[in-house]
């Protein structure tokens, strides 16, 4: 059957989004501090998030296990239809990196696939729900570039990191096959940028920005995971950084819980703490290391815990 026509979303910016947390990063979950830094990340700047009701996994890792693609799809579309139904007109914004790639390749695929589509809207009703307009997807790094931008993100900062060297690990997931609008696959630098606009000292120069961490690898072939990682983490060590930051749960996971058994296997010394954007941001807005959730890490931050222990500069 040919589907009815679905609209495309050409919702202006705003600073209100239908938000989709994830598995991840959901309170209570192993990136919960994600979900609490950008919270108070998104306080300061007046960014306001509404949880889509009754949201479910986007299938990033299962999803892919023989099922074939109608299941993914769907699990994603069922999301979409909720956020059509409770926050009509609003763009969705995911943390998680998994979680935003296979949104976006839903959007993608149902909207150039008519079969898929209609199968899809068949699941669909059976839950009592459908599809009329297309949202966009959106990951949160890009709300803050293209919505907000540098200079406006900048004007909050009463704590700069000065004196910190980050290394900014972008990861596969925000870099292809999408990307961030504007930024080269090769060497994307909004992180880089995020670093110094915080006050710290980026790294522009670190060749392993977009190495895969490994991915579920970690699980399933730990070894090939493991000298990934351990590129990633030596040559942050080798440009003097202090701390990895990244934009990608299951990057922040891996390349930090991984380092130990690392150590172990190839006789190294690493202990670099593995933050997210937002934990440096709301540390240099001003926030508490509990608004920060820096007691998420497992490799502790102590120079960023040092950092909110201190006075503001007003």
């Amino acid at each position: 059957p040919r589907r009815s026509p679905i609209a495309i979303s050409t919702t202006a910016a705003t600073s209100e989004y239908a938000f989709y947390p994830g598995c991840s990063s959901q309170k209570g979950a192993s990136a919960s501090n994600y979900l609490t830094s950008v919270e108070s990340m998104c306080k300061t700047l007046d960014v306001k998030l509404t949880e889509i009701p009754d949201w479910n996994c986007c299938g990033a890792s299962i999803g892919y296990a023989e099922a074939g693609e109608l299941p993914r799809h769907v699990m994603n579309a069922r999301n979409f239809a909720l956020s059509e139904k409770n926050l009509p007109g609003q763009e969705i914004v995911a943390t998680c990196a998994a979680c935003w790639l296979g949104a976006r390749e839903t959007r993608e695929r149902l909207t150039h696939s008519d079969t898929l589509m209609a199968d899809t809207r068949e699941a669909l009703k059976e839950a009592g729900l459908t599809i009329n307009e297309m949202p966009n997807i959106r990951h949160m790094v890009e709300v803050l570039i293209e919505d907000l931008g540098f200079d406006e993100m900048k004007k909050h900062v009463v704590r700069p990191l000065e004196g910190v060297k980050i290394a900014g690990y972008v990861g596969c997931q925000t870099n292809r096959p999408f990307g961030v609008d504007g930024e080269s696959f090769e060497n994307p630098q909004y992180l880089d940028k995020m670093v110094e606009m915080v006050g710290a000292e980026s790294i522009p120069e670190y060749e392993q920005k977009v190495t895969c961490c490994g991915g579920a690898l970690a699980f399933s072939e730990p070894e090939k995971a493991q000298a990934q990682i351990k590129d990633i983490v030596e040559s942050a060590y080798d440009h003097g950084a202090e701390m990895i930051v990244t934009p990608c749960p299951l990057c922040q996971a891996n390349v930090e819980i991984y380092q130990g058994q690392i150590n172990k296997t190839y006789g190294t010394k690493f202990n670099i703490p593995v933050m997210y954007y937002s934990q440096l941001m709301v540390v240099a807005y001003g926030g508490s290391a509990k608004e920060a959730a820096l007691n998420g890490q497992v490799i502790k931050a102590r120079r960023l815990e040092e950092i909110a222990a201190k006075p503001v500069k007003r």
